[in-house]
Formats: C-alpha cells, sequence, structure tokens
C-alpha cells in the first residue's frame, strides 16, 4: 500500500495560503481520483480541491476553517499500488514558492521555517503572532531579528504581517526612513510606530473589529460580516494605504452606442447565441486606449514601474449576495466585439453561480466597473491592487445638450454618461489620468458599428 499526500495548491502568483471551508470526505472513506475532497477559500475565491489519487482517505492534517500555507501536506491517501521506495515529503519552501523575493545568500536564523513545520511558526515561545513561512524566510534573509519583527504593523488578518507588508518594512529600512534598526533599539522602534500609525489606523480599525467593545443603543440589528465582506474591507483599506488615489471625471455623449445597440441587440442575440450589453463596447473601447497610453496598464513594485504587455480587463461583477468579485478577461485586445460579448457573458454568469475558478480572477491588469447599473451617475471607485487604474461608468441619462456643428450651435436630447477614473497618483499623474479618460470618452462618441 502507498501513501500519496495531497498538497494545498498554489492558485495564483500572490496566493501563499487558503482556508479550508468544508471536508466532503471524513478519515475512512474511498475517495475516486479527482473527486473532490474539500472545499477551500483564499482571498480571491472559493473553489474545489480533487483527490490526487484514488484509494481511501487516511488522514486529515487541517480541520475546517484553519488557514493553511501553500504547499502544505492537508491529507493523505491510501492507495492499492505498491509503495516505491521511500522519498521524504517536504513542505515546499518559500524559495520554490517566490525564488524572485529570496536572495542567493541564506544566513542562518533561528526562526527560518522549516519544512518539518506545518501552519505557522511562532518567532518565539512567548509571541501570541503568527507568521508565514515566505514571512519568516524573508526576515531571516534580511536580518531582522524576532524581536524587530514583532514590533512590524500588519494588514492581514488578525494583524498578520503579510508578505508586502515584510517587503516594505525592508524597503524602508534600507532607505532609513524611520524603520527599525537592527539592534532593535526601543527608541527607534517607538519612531517607526509612530510615523506607521497614521498609515495602519483604518486597518487596525478592521482588523479589531470584532474585538472592539462597543456600546449600541436604541433599535438596532447587528450582524457579523461574512468572510468575504471581512475580505473586501481587507483589501479595500489596503488598497487606500498603498497607493495615493486620485480620481479624474469626464462625460461622453453615446447617443450613437445606445441608439446601435437598441436597433442590433435582437439580431445579435439570435446570430450569435449571446446577448449583446454595453459592457464589451466599454471594454472596447477601454482596450483601444490602454494601447495609446501604455502605462495606464502597469503595476508598481518597490520603485519599478513594470509595464504590462497582456491587456487583462478586470470587470467588477455584483454577487447575489450582494458582495462584488472581480472575473478578468485575459488578451482582450485578441478579441473582436462578438467575443468580447461571449467573455462578458460566460464569466458573469460563472460569478453569480459560483462557478468562477481561481484562474478566472488573476492577472488582471486594468479594471472597469459600472456603478451605472445601480442608478449611480458617477462613482469614486477604488483600486483593485497592484493595478494603477480603474475605470468607473455611470448610468445613461438623456440630457438637453449642446450640439457643435459647422452650422452653428444647438440644442438636442442626447445620452449622456459621466466616466470616472481613480488612479495611482505615484506613477500616473493628472495630465495622463485626464488625457487617457479623455481618450476613452472620445472612443465612446465617436463609435461606429
Amino acid at each position: 500500500m502507498a501513501i500519496v499526500d495531497l498538497f494545498m495548491p498554489k492558485m495564483g502568483e500572490s496566493i501563499m495560503e487558503a482556508t479550508i471551508l468544508k471536508w466532503h470526505k471524513k478519515p475512512g472513506d474511498s475517495v475516486k481520483q479527482d473527486e473532490s475532497l474539500l472545499d477551500i477559500a483564499t482571498d480571491k475565491v472559493d473553489t474545489e480541491v480533487p483527490s490526487v489519487a484514488a484509494g481511501t482517505l487516511e488522514e486529515i492534517l487541517y480541520q475546517v476553517n484553519d488557514v493553511v500555507p501553500v504547499g502544505a501536506v492537508i491529507a493523505r491517501i491510501k492507495t492499492d499500488v505498491e509503495e516505491p521506495a521511500k522519498e521524504e515529503h517536504h513542505v515546499p519552501s518559500p524559495e520554490r514558492l517566490q525564488p524572485e523575493m529570496v536572495s542567493a545568500e541564506k544566513p542562518d536564523s533561528p526562526y527560518i521555517a522549516s519544512s518539518s513545520d506545518t501552519g505557522y511558526s511562532k518567532t518565539n515561545g512567548d509571541s501570541s503572532r503568527f507568521y508565514s513561512p515566505l514571512v519568516l524566510n524573508i526576515a531571516g534573509n534580511e536580518g531582522i531579528p524576532a524581536s524587530e519583527l514583532e514590533r512590524i504593523p500588519g494588514t492581514g488578518n488578525e494583524g498578520r504581517v503579510t508578505k508586502k507588508d515584510i517587503l516594505q518594512y525592508v524597503s524602508n529600512r534600507k532607505a532609513g526612513n524611520g524603520s527599525i534598526a537592527a539592534s532593535g533599539g526601543e527608541e527607534t522602534g517607538r519612531s517607526f510606530e509612530a510615523k506607521s500609525s497614521a498609515g495602519s489606523s483604518d486597518a487596525s480599525a478592521v482588523n479589531t473589529a470584532d474585538t472592539a467593545d462597543y456600546q449600541v443603543s436604541g433599535n438596532v440589528e447587528i450582524r457579523e460580516m461574512d468572510r468575504m465582506r471581512k475580505l473586501i474591507a481587507e483589501h479595500m483599506v489596503r488598497s487606500k494605504q498603498t497607493s495615493p488615489h486620485v480620481t479624474s471625471f469626464s462625460e461622453a455623449d453615446v447617443t450613437n452606442l445606445v441608439l446601435w445597440r437598441e436597433k442590433e441587440k435582437a439580431d445579435f442575440e439570435t446570430r450569435e447565441g449571446t446577448k449583446l450589453t454595453l459592457t464589451p463596447l466599454f471594454i472596447e473601447a477601454v482596450v483601444k486606449c490602454i494601447k495609446k497610453f501604455p502605462l495606464i496598464n502597469s503595476s508598481l513594485q518597490g520603485d519599478k514601474i513594470i509595464i504590462r504587455k497582456d491587456i487583462n480587463i478586470g470587470m467588477a461583477t455584483a454577487l447575489p449576495s450582494g458582495s462584488l468579485i472581480v472575473p478578468v478577461i485575459k488578451n482582450a485586445d485578441n478579441f473582436n466585439r462578438v467575443g468580447l460579448a461571449r467573455q462578458v457573458n460566460a464569466l458573469a454568469s460563472q460569478a453569480r453561480n459560483n462557478k468562477l475558478k481561481p484562474e478566472d480572477i488573476q492577472d488582471g491588469t486594468f479594471t472597469l466597473t459600472n456603478v451605472g447599473v445601480f442608478g449611480s451617475l458617477m462613482g469614486t471607485p477604488i483600486i483593485n491592487q497592484p493595478q494603477v487604474a480603474i475605470l468607473a461608468v455611470g448610468t445613461i441619462k438623456k440630457r438637453a445638450v449642446v450640439i457643435e456643428t459647422e452650422q452653428g450651435d444647438s440644442i438636442g436630447i442626447r445620452q449622456m454618461m459621466y466616466l470616472s477614473m481613480s488612479y495611482d497618483h505615484r506613477i500616473i499623474d493628472g495630465s495622463l489620468g485626464a488625457s487617457f479618460l479623455s481618450a476613452v470618452a472620445q472612443e465612446l462618441e465617436g463609435f461606429t458599428a
């Protein structure tokens, strides 16, 4: 009999852990290969983990609600296959998971996570904070002692230090921007904490909301935030802390676009087998403008600007629960209008039916959100990190506007729509942001079939 280990799968470049939601089998149950064994949740999406072999579920190593690092063994399956030469099974090290984050030198450190660790390791016996293997490895490589690691503010769940937190801290430490000295002096530590307090106050409010002793009175209803809402709250706070947001506004006369869609939508659905909404038309315009302004399709890593060659458009989609998710149309510039319509409808349907896969919400480079669906004229959207811009389109309303022609000005009833774009002012200045937004408005106004 051979024992096969089931590992927590890696579901994206930035995803380093997952929460176990439900086990479909218990020890002693027979399982088939590729049969769903458990449901897990990351900070991006919920998904199922299939069995890697047929046999009997021998052992479950983590329970429901446990947060498990990527690569950890979560279960063992006994198969009927003869056991091969014995091999040691190790939890993949952080070096394998994120090679770009680990330096070539690996100095000895008493708190580096070893392959025998399961879950999160403490830095010392008196600490109540837990750290992922990746965070511990980065700390060891950078020579950050346990006492200094304890004082790094965390923006993760329950105040945990995330990869982004420690990398930002290391960057500040090297630059000498009020970081804690390697010697761990108390005065330096207090200086760092004081300078960080303004930026982390909102995150602390989110992370400690469940423990705060609020005094409420009157006729009220108190609801616990569900897991999805907690994740959204955390992401929104982190985005505001990360990027200095600037929002520009414009408006577009989309009369030609609306009239064409009204005229063509019935024939389009009959001919193509999919509905024609306004969203693919908006995405089409955005893609054309990104090609003119490639810096909009970028991200920032430290002091390096990463300009993305792939144009992957995320489309914010409301779920029946009221939460929000952002499926991504990969290589949107490779699709024509029909292809975009099919992609939009398929992803929206999968989102509403909880059928999205982890890869469906990864690698977005720019996000479009339609606040007009809910009747809003305009909005000030929050950037979907690590992107640098997000475009919101408002509701389309008929208005009396001045129409300029060669024969003179006149007043007419037109279909008007406001557009607003929030962007990261660290790398996108007002001139670029406004120019891109104006270009999108002009594409929509100049729409042709």
